[in-house]
């Protein structure tokens, strides 16, 4: 018991669980796609400025800016993640992540600032159709998910619900016509039975 609650002093206090649901409305989805975005222009800066910066892999603001960003990343992800979750609570995005996108951008600015010849160089045919493959597609999903398969739902809702709006009113006419029926059986039987006490 005592080794047991030793090694749980070195566990987190509570555990949050994170559901992105990307796909869940278009706001999330496009924020998501900015995240990526922000991650990949992150990972692009790390080596375009040790190229135009002339640092070599091996010095040490290179590890250092890996580790700065590691720790602050981790803080704004927190802040994006809340204020996506729960907008009525977090109106606004938090400090940390206006932050790290500032330093990105900041960064890609350097670049372009100092090289802008490294930038401007023809992209190889190959990787250049993997880009515009990769984003038709993630465009065309975008489209079906949000736009197209939103607009088939509500049209297949509206005509289930017109094709079962006449059943349930000849339900209703049916049940009164049996009703009417009946009740004019009953007169009938009643006008009958009159009749024979007459004779």
């Amino acid at each position: 018991g005592k080794i047991k609650r030793i090694a749980f002093q070195f566990t987190p206090y509570s555990w949050v669980k994170f559901e992105w649901r990307p796909a869940s409305n278009l706001r999330r989805w496009l924020a998501v796609l900015g995240i990526i975005f922000m991650f990949l222009l992150a990972e692009l800066n790390t080596f375009y400025l040790k190229f135009v910066l002339w640092m070599p892999p091996e010095h040490y603001l290179v590890l250092l800016r890996l580790v700065f960003f590691v720790n602050v990343g981790g803080v704004a992800m927190r802040e994006i993640y809340d204020f996506m979750d729960d907008p009525k609570f977090h109106k606004k995005l938090g400090q940390q992540a206006w932050l790290v996108s500032a330093i990105t951008v900041t960064e890609f600015l350097i670049v372009v600032k100092y090289d802008p010849h490294t930038l401007m160089l023809p992209i190889p045919f190959s990787v250049m159709q993997c880009w515009f493959l990769g984003i038709l597609l993630i465009l065309i999903w975008t489209l079906w998910r949000f736009f197209i398969r939103d607009i088939t739902l509500r049209y297949k809702e509206t005509r289930r619900r017109k094709q079962e709006a006449p059943v349930d009113w000849d339900r209703q006419l049916g049940n009164g016509s049996t009703a009417a029926a009946s009740g004019r059986s009953k007169l009938n039987g009643s006008s009958e039975t009159l009749r024979q006490r007459k004779s």
